[in-house]
């Protein structure tokens, strides 16, 4: 079988090392008898993998010992609902900055549940730029600010952590945690799908600072207390033991390769590499994003018409480069250039880019 280079936002492509060590194990782990999805998170066997893969997060991350880390079920959308209820009192403001399609789903749910304050908001400008710092109008004892640190779909990150004047600073960074060194002792809670970056869809890390946890919130069940969670070690209730067990290895490829160190080098490769196939394509490609705002690990681009681009989406799946139809709310074309994407992968699209242009252009 050949493996294609697969540009999927999420779920995405995974390290073929990785993949193929689960398939080695999955029958018998590690002489057990059984695969580590048959047995129980409580037993010892997957009790070691859970521990095994929060110290490695930890050392990949450079998570400080003042925060919490979580693996939960439920996904990044879950999360931003839990946000609310464990850190928000009943009615109280929440600000946030809005840059694009998953800050507004951010909003959405948070908004039963408290006061929500849009600081800042770049839609009426197409979710081309994040909005400068000086401009965003926070609120006076507000319970968190909110950010979306990279925008999957339309293609914006920020470059550098924000300072929020002391407020706790909460971010979706489900499209590019571990893409680059990141200092996490200045948020008070980072949450991430592990689908693009980490792992498998299925499981969420949640990184909490310890203090944050003893804030009362809201009324809420015990499955949703994030403290709760802290207190039982990942497993109030049965876990996703597979999601949790892949992305281990996920974090141990990780560091075998260099780290984010190293990841954040190979990344910033592929980034050029495209961007300057859209760049020196004389408007035969568009990328819409203001340059000091361009995600390193989504790059949307646009073709004159409908009708090349889903050309280029035919051509270039029938050539091997899985998963470059844009998202539906923009249209257009999106590489995603995950962690897990080689560098030969970006060679590969930029070949096929200017065969295509060579011969629509």
């Amino acid at each position: 079988m050949t493996r294609v280079y697969n540009f999927s936002a999420g779920p995405a492509t995974l390290p073929e090392p990785v993949l193929l060590q689960a398939q080695a194990e999955l029958l018998d782990w590690k002489g057990l008898g059984a695969s580590i999805v048959e047995i129980s998170h409580r037993s010892a066997e997957f009790i070691e993998v859970a521990a095994a893969a929060e110290a490695d997060l930890r050392t990949l991350l450079g998570v400080p010992h003042d925060h919490a880390v979580l693996f939960l079920s439920g996904g990044a959308t879950t999360q931003q609902a839990l946000l609310a209820l464990n850190f928000a009192a009943p009615g109280q403001a929440v600000d946030y900055v809005v840059t694009g399609h998953w800050g507004k789903t951010a909003i959405r749910q948070a908004a039963p549940y408290v006061d929500v304050h849009v600081a800042a908001d770049t839609e009426s400008t197409g979710f081309r730029s994040i909005p400068p710092r000086a401009g965003w109008k926070l609120s006076p004892g507000a319970a968190y600010v909110h950010i979306t640190a990279n925008e999957t779909i339309h293609g914006v990150e920020y470059a550098e952590t924000p300072d929020v004047a002391g407020l706790p600073l909460f971010a979706d960074f489900s499209s590019s945690i571990a893409a680059r060194p990141l200092d996490i002792s200045k948020y008070g809670v980072i949450y991430a799908g592990a689908q693009k970056n980490l792992g498998p869809v299925g499981v969420a890390v949640v990184i909490i600072r310890r203090d944050l946890l003893e804030r009362s919130g809201q009324p809420r069940a015990d499955i949703f207390d994030y403290r709760s969670h802290a207190a039982r070690d990942s497993m109030l209730n049965t876990p996703p033991t597979w999601n949790w067990y892949l992305a281990g290895l996920v974090f141990k490829w990780m560091l075998a390769e260099g780290g984010v160190e190293e990841f954040g080098r190979r990344n910033a490769t592929k980034t050029r590499m495209v961007y300057a196939a859209i760049d020196g394509s004389d408007g035969f490609y568009r990328n819409h994003v203001e340059l000091a705002a361009r995600s390193r690990m989504n790059i949307p681009f646009f073709l004159k018409d409908e009708d090349m681009t889903a050309r280029f989406v035919a051509e270039s799946r029938a050539g091997g480069l899985l998963g470059l139809k844009g998202h539906k709310a923009v249209g257009g074309i999106r590489a995603s250039l995950y962690n897990a994407m080689p560098v030969h992968g970006a060679q590969a699209l930029v070949d096929f880019m200017a065969d295509f242009q060579q011969r629509n252009g």
